[in-house]
């Protein structure tokens, strides 16, 4: 059985998830603080955290921090934050997901069962990433689509390497540009505008209706191809 938990100081919220969950054939382990979620953490007992932002005693991401220092534990974070810049802040401190409050509860759990679904490929870099007639070998650094050698300059295959081994996860900007171009870069945004098009161009992705790449407006990009 899965084993979710919920670290939320809101006595209601947290007694209406764990209803929810429980329906769903999860296991509920509750804290309504940051120190404690953290020890359960540590203690190895769960295998996907809801973590809320406004706790009392730590930030949500400064608890987030922490976390991400001793475990790779799938962590959706629930926040009233709405800000652009409070989302970016907990994606990029480690957080796999986000749910803005007030949310749809098939909606949390369809994340949930995302971010537990790329569990597996974590632990991993595939040798290839096949999709319909793309295949990515990241062994011999080679991209072809229907059969056909695609190239790619050494940028866009670092980006796309980031992109195909992260499916599903959002992937901010700050991320991308520190990953594939460096620790000194960070806000130069249209870098990416630029070799994601170059990207999409090559691999016969339409930005309209995308099979691969999908923008996530002023925060980053998400793989969404599948073998």
């Amino acid at each position: 059985m899965t084993t979710v938990l919920v670290i939320e100081d809101d006595t209601s919220l947290r007694r209406a998830l764990r209803t929810s969950l429980k329906a769903r054939a999860f296991e509920v382990i509750e804290s309504p603080t940051a120190e404690e979620g953290l020890v359960l953490v540590a203690d190895d007992r769960v295998d996907v955290v809801l973590l809320d932002l406004g706790l009392p005693d730590l930030d949500g991401v400064e608890a987030l921090r922490r976390m991400r220092s001793f475990s790779d534990v799938p962590v959706v974070v629930l926040t009233a934050r709405d800000r652009q810049h409070d989302k970016i802040e907990a994606l990029d401190a480690g957080a796999d997901d986000y749910v803005t409050k007030p949310f749809d509860v098939e909606e949390l759990l369809a994340r949930v069962r995302a971010v537990l679904r790329r569990v597996p490929q974590a632990s991993s870099t595939p040798a290839l990433v096949q999709v319909d007639g793309l295949e990515i070998d990241l062994v011999r650094k080679q991209v072809r689509l229907d059969g056909e050698v695609v190239h790619l300059t050494k940028t866009e295959l670092a980006l796309l390497e980031q992109l195909a081994t992260q499916p599903g996860k959002l992937l901010t900007h700050e991320y991308l540009l520190r990953q594939v171009w460096g620790r000194g870069y960070g806000s130069e945004s249209n870098y990416l505008r630029v070799y994601v098009g170059q990207l999409r161009r090559k691999l016969g992705d339409d930005a309209a209706n995308p099979r691969l790449i999908v923008t996530e407006p002023g925060i980053g990009y998400r793989w969404i191809g599948s073998d």
